[in-house]
């Protein structure tokens, strides 16, 4: 017999990948160039030169068995110092080896975080806007998501809420700045005043709260934005990055888990996540393309165009009439739709080839999401849609 819970969830797919699947059979009805698919978060720049040439390098020049041969459990030792060394030198804090561990991607990052800090029905609380697979990330280990509602204000943390929220059964708390998808650099005071607050929390319940910092956005920031490194703030903070947004490697699911190491226990979590990774079947990343990331760890593909287009959209949005919290970072804008149900403002926007992805699953109804990680001259021509599109409100 089939697992009925994940019969479930094919009624529940993710609203990002049908609307990007519904953009690629639209596209070859019409044509790319007709199409303003703002659905996916999918970079849109060429990853450096330099990975790809180390890329090269190591498939063609190095010993095939030692390239193509498995990685430690825990990831390659070379590639581990060499992200310690890099996340040193860059925040100031005294990560070693010991302190990573490399994972696929971001969410395998997050699947281990998870794991090690917290067990059937401990509480993990994020807060709205949150990325969709938050829930089956936390709820499929065993604990329990706890959503704070959107400060639609700002879109920082809502403080008020959380602690209403806040009880003994919570061990860790999740975050992603700067957030998919709104765009929102949590500023430092935030920050501070969220490592305050789980400071006094631990004391109170005397127990570990854990901070899940998601960071795959963490190289795409504007120009005068404020964006705090987390793990400078609080203790017991588990750093999980990605290089999909920074070098332009979604596909190559390549990231790690970094264990502030101020964590009295941040040795043993990472030794802990290669056995996780015995029971959720992780089993590391490909060895090239540890190898090939540890060349370019402190680089990043030109990112410069998401700024350039953020300026345009939210210029032209803004004068529309749209109610938008201008972004500090990533490739995502996050407007209020033109009336309460998103869902059918998103629908209507179809009309005119606009992809746009309601904020219903991000836990914030009546807004909208905008990845505009596509070519700048696309991003001017849908303008013109946006127009029509608001003036068929105004009619």
């Amino acid at each position: 017999m089939i697992a009925a819970e994940y019969k479930e969830m094919l009624g529940k797919k993710s609203v990002i990948r049908e609307l990007a699947e519904y953009g690629a059979r639209r596209a070859k009805e019409i044509g790319y160039n007709h199409v303003f698919d703002y659905s996916l978060g999918n970079p849109s720049v060429p990853v450096p030169q330099a990975f790809t040439d180390k890329l090269v390098e190591l498939a063609t020049g190095s010993n095939p068995v030692a390239v193509h041969g498995y990685s430690p459990s825990l990831g390659i030792d070379s590639v581990r110092e060499k992200i310690a060394a890099s996340l040193k030198t860059r925040f100031g804090l005294n990560y070693e080896k010991k302190h990573v561990f490399m994972t696929s991607g971001a969410a395998g990052a997050i699947a281990h975080a998870l794991r090690a800090v917290t067990q059937e029905g401990d509480e993990v609380i994020t807060f709205a806007p949150y990325f969709p697979e938050y829930k089956p990330y936390v709820n499929k280990t065993g604990a329990v998501l706890k959503i704070v509602p959107p400060d639609t204000d700002a879109f920082q943390i809502n403080f008020t809420e959380f602690e209403k929220l806040f009880s003994p059964k919570v061990m860790a708390v999740l975050i992603n700045t700067p957030n998919n998808p709104s765009g929102i650099v949590y500023s430092t005071e935030t920050v501070k005043k969220l490592a305050a607050f789980l400071v006094e929390k631990e004391r109170e319940y005397g127990h570990d709260i854990y901070l899940i910092s998601d960071e795959p956005y963490r190289e795409i920031v504007f120009k005068n934005v404020d964006a705090p490194f987390i793990a400078r703030f609080y203790h017991n903070t588990i750093t999980c990055y990605s290089f999909s947004k920074s070098l332009s490697l979604p596909g190559e699911r390549i990231g790690y888990v970094a264990v502030n190491p101020a964590c009295k226990d941040a040795a043993l979590i990472v030794e802990m996540c290669g056995q996780i990774s015995r029971g959720i079947g992780h089993n590391c990343p490909p060895s090239i393309i540890q190898l090939a990331v540890a060349e370019v760890a402190d680089r990043t593909a030109d990112l410069s165009v998401y700024e350039t287009n953020m300026n345009i959209l939210y210029e032209a949005l803004t004068g529309l009439g749209f109610s938008v919290v201008k972004p500090g970072g990533t490739f995502y804008m996050f407007p209020k739709a033109l009336e309460e149900d998103a869902i059918r403002f998103c629908n209507r926007a179809l009309k005119y080839d606009l992809i746009l992805v309601p904020a219903d699953s991000f836990g914030c109804p009546g807004y909208f999401r905008i990845a505009y990680c596509i070519p700048t001259e696309k991003v001017k021509r849908s303008l013109e849609a946006f127009r029509q599109l608001a003036e068929d409100y105004r009619s």
